[in-house]
């Protein structure tokens, strides 16, 4: 082992004193995060321009591009994490961003040939969701890795606040982008930030030892145990279904809060941009406070409790019209994210604390597949209902479903 591998968080303890900011691995680990969230924004307003705008895309078809991004969690969610729990988690980070990078730095290249399809855009959106499961899951069990456990909330309300932070500013720069450059050419910001994403992550001189091979243990034996896990597990057992339900009608959203912001309400790319952000602005906020209310009030209960107060602004979405009345489209999103980052912080932290280190891949995983599988069913039934009854009812649908969300919790 070098003198760089650490094999456990105890590594971190510095951290305890200092406060995360002066960590060093912990700095290269929020920097790259921070970077990549801010192309990842400017691309969930331009890749949907791209079809909207570019390619004249029906309503059907937008939401087929958001599934596609998201269907790789539900198709290789579970094994993901048990390949990730067989290999050092930093070195499959920087690859994936380099893969992510190269996948959407192929858009502007096509349609500056003239050669970009709908084709293409299904084939970029579902490799670089397949890069994002392994990074993400990857992402959360390397985190522990880097800090030590009680400073798990700390360290997540700080990525939240890092995208957060970049879900303000990136949607605004990615409809000036578009509405300077065109929708491919802001794409190559989502490249660049992926790239300097993985320059940030060579920076990290916290090493993994090599997981060791269990004698006679199959992938698919590692798979159930992880699954086994969360089944058995009361409270992650519902915090998978309530996270599972907010996610499908989320994903019903995004799939067409583009045609109905574009078609419906009749704004200009650079508004839209400004629309969206609003939404991140509810986002960061809920982030520079998770970490006080989980204080307050434990962080057990403020899992359920952010849901409840926040839930019912989902219905202000379908209220929203032409001219000054879109403002409430705005109000309702800075209220439901500024109540899902809240949440997400605490679940997250939960997860991370109650499971063994030798788990959290597939944990993680297991999570992702039941919580994200439900994204390409939301974004493919928002797409079906905007394309037989128009987006607005689409959106009534998504706004009466996140009122079902508490329940389980």
């Amino acid at each position: 082992m070098s003198a760089h591998v650490t094999s456990s968080p105890a590594a971190s303890r510095p951290t305890a004193r200092g406060g995360l900011l002066r960590h060093r691995d912990f700095r290269w680990l929020l920097s790259g995060a921070a970077v990549s969230q801010i192309g990842t924004q400017v691309t969930l307003v331009a890749l949907p321009l791209v079809a909207v705008i570019g390619l004249h895309a029906p309503a059907f078809q937008v939401g087929l591009l958001t599934a596609a991004e998201t269907a790789a969690f539900l198709l290789i969610g579970l094994p993901a994490g048990a390949w990730v729990d067989r290999m050092r988690r930093l070195p499959l980070l920087i690859r994936t961003d380099l893969v992510r990078a190269v996948a959407m730095g192929s858009v502007p290249l096509a349609a500056a040939f003239d050669v970009l399809t709908m084709i293409q855009l299904y084939v970029v959106a579902l490799v670089t969701g397949v890069a994002t499961v392994f990074f993400d899951v990857a992402h959360q069990s390397y985190l522990p890795r880097v800090l030590p456990r009680e400073h798990l909330v700390s360290g997540n309300g700080a990525l939240e606040t890092a995208r957060s932070a970049a879900q303000v500013a990136g949607p605004g720069l990615g409809g000036a982008l578009v509405q300077i450059l065109g929708a491919p050419a802001a794409i190559v910001a989502n490249a660049v930030s992926y790239l300097v994403s993985a320059v940030c992550l060579r920076g990290i001189r916290t090493r993994e030892p090599r997981p060791e091979a269990v004698p006679g243990v199959s992938l698919g034996a590692q798979i159930k145990e992880g699954l086994a896990f969360v089944l058995r597990h009361p409270l992650l057992r519902m915090i998978a279904v309530s996270t599972g339900v907010a996610n499908f009608f989320s994903a019903m959203l995004v799939s067409v809060q583009t045609v109905f912001l574009v078609r419906e309400l009749g704004l200009p790319p650079g508004v839209l941009g400004l629309m969206l952000s609003a939404s991140a602005v509810g986002g960061l906020t809920g982030a520079l406070c998770a970490g006080p209310i989980a204080r307050m009030v434990g962080q057990a209960r403020v899992i359920w409790l952010a849901t409840v107060v926040s839930g019912p602004f989902a219905l202000l979405w379908p209220l929203a019209g032409r001219g000054a009345a879109a403002i409430w489209f705005a109000v309702a999103s800075a209220a439901v994210f500024f109540g899902a980052v809240v949440y997400n912080v605490a679940q997250v932290s939960f997860r991370q604390l109650l499971c063994p280190d030798a788990l959290l891949g597939r944990m993680n995983a297991t999570l992702r597949f039941m919580v994200w599988g439900t994204m390409p069913l939301g974004a493919l039934a928002g797409g079906a209902i905007a394309g037989a009854a128009g987006p607005r009812a689409a959106v009534w649908v998504c706004a009466a479903g996140f009122l079902l969300v508490p329940l389980p919790l």
